[in-house]
């Protein structure tokens, strides 16, 4: 069964994982991490609960409102960073100059964005840009309009539409004429878009991306029967040996971080949080538990409950990486990867836990994910209380890691007891041998 499985998802995660579309999308969202992380922590920073009470009224609102720029440079305007990312690689990949193919990128997805700010009396304020429309709200139109904008941009460099300086001239001032013609082309080409859709539908390209595409993919995304599914491949591509976390994201990861940004923004807003389900949903409350396939309980579960030494070696090497969320060897060294005894526990053990942490953030239990960025290595029980602000979310992973441990221990006992068995027969073995030898040596 399992060489049948791998003969057809092999071949499929292969191509995916080397898709140059789906691999840039995944590194362009990495260009962004470090910026939003230091946005989240000022905003973990400003809302320490002790804060409001020690400093007064008066001094945590100017407090408040000096450091509140942080986040608003940072994690209000991720689809700026996702853009630029997006442009520059894809160029980087055709081995045309990326920078130019990330600001080109940049400025076409500002040439479809209304410079207009509708306030809540219906007032207008012309030359300004909402939040909304370089945060969550422009995310899918930004990733649309950076592909085809580094699409288009490169196609007219390689084809050679280019402006040559002579010999001599300094090398930046080669590149910005070499990427003259390669900019007005696919800058002309927006602008006429803008225009059409202007003219023709009285709209704007961002209204109709979000209305067509964005709203019914997150909304799809939110539901809790994709994300068990796309769980379900990641666990079962991993246990093929090939990395399903990076094959699912790349192509789960916009949905994910568009539901988070609608998080982050409502929770700034002082809003009821729209989504419980976001890209710190699911890295907190599985990944975040000791890495993929929460494998920290079962690496305590060894060193605290089992006997073979074999075992006992794997988790000391494994417990010190797995408390940052680095699981490769137990992964590799237990093994898990195509390992039947454990096939069960590894697919089954993050699709109960990730149902038990929607239904204890559906009740209220624990607080949705407030859509600030945690880094993936921070350990268990602070990521919890970082991604939810609340307590309760490093509680909620504590009790999930108790629930691995109950699903996994009856299938690490019987292999613990067939490896203990193994152990012996060998220490008998090398006993007997040892006797043999001492024979022959008298």
């Amino acid at each position: 069964m399992f060489e049948k499985l791998s003969r057809i998802l092999i071949p499929i995660a292969g191509k995916l994982n080397n898709n140059r579309y789906l691999t840039v999308l995944r590194d362009a969202f990495m260009l962004s991490f470090p910026l939003t992380v230091f946005g989240s922590i000022i905003v973990v920073i400003i809302n320490l609960p002790f804060l409001k009470g020690w400093m007064g009224d008066g001094n945590y609102a100017t407090f408040n409102s000096l450091l509140n720029i942080a986040p608003s440079a940072t994690l209000n305007i991720m689809t700026l960073f996702v853009v630029v990312g997006i442009g520059y690689y894809l160029s980087r990949s055709y081995k045309v100059e990326p920078i130019f193919g990330g600001m080109i990128a940049l400025v076409s997805f500002l040439m479809l964005t209304p410079f207009v700010l509708t306030q809540e009396s219906g007032a207008t304020i012309a030359g300004v840009i909402p939040l909304d429309r370089i945060g969550a709200k422009g995310m899918f139109l930004g990733m649309i309009v950076a592909f085809i904008a580094a699409e288009i941009y490169r196609r007219v460099t390689q084809r050679n539409i280019v402006i040559k300086m002579p010999p001599g001239v300094p090398p930046a001032v080669a590149k910005s004429f070499a990427a003259l013609l390669p900019a007005c082309i696919t800058l002309g080409i927006f602008l006429i878009i803008n225009v059409v859709v202007t003219l023709t539908l009285h709209n704007n390209l961002h209204d109709l991306i979000y209305h067509a595409v964005q709203a019914p993919l997150v909304h799809l995304g939110s539901g809790i029967i994709p994300t068990l599914i796309a769980i379900f491949f990641v666990q079962l591509l991993w246990f093929f040996g090939l990395h399903g976390q990076i094959i699912i994201n790349s192509v789960m990861e916009p949905i994910w971080n568009t539901l988070a940004l609608e998080n982050y923004e409502a929770y700034s807003k002082g809003a009821e949080l729209p989504h419980i389900i976001t890209k710190q949903f699911v890295d907190i409350y599985t990944v975040g538990i000791g890495g993929t396939g929460m494998t920290l309980a079962v690496v305590l579960t060894i060193l605290i409950f089992l006997k073979s030494k074999q075992l006992k070696q794997v988790s000391k090497l494994a417990i010190g990486p797995g408390l940052f969320n680095v699981n490769e060897p137990v992964i590799f060294g237990l093994p898990i990867v195509m390992n039947p005894l454990i096939f069960v526990p590894w697919v089954i053990a993050p699709m109960i836990v990730t149902l038990i942490t929607y239904f204890a953030m559906s009740t209220g239990l624990v607080p949705p994910p407030n859509g600030i960025q945690v880094p993936w290595t921070m350990p268990l029980f602070f990521s919890g209380m970082m991604a939810t602000g609340s307590l309760m979310g490093g509680v909620l992973q504590l009790f999930n890691m108790a629930v691995v441990f109950v699903i996994w221990f009856p299938f690490l006992k019987f292999i613990d007891r067939m490896n203990v068995r193994k152990e012996q027969e060998e220490e008998i073995n090398q006993a007997a041998i040892a006797g043999k030898d001492q024979t022959v040596g008298m």
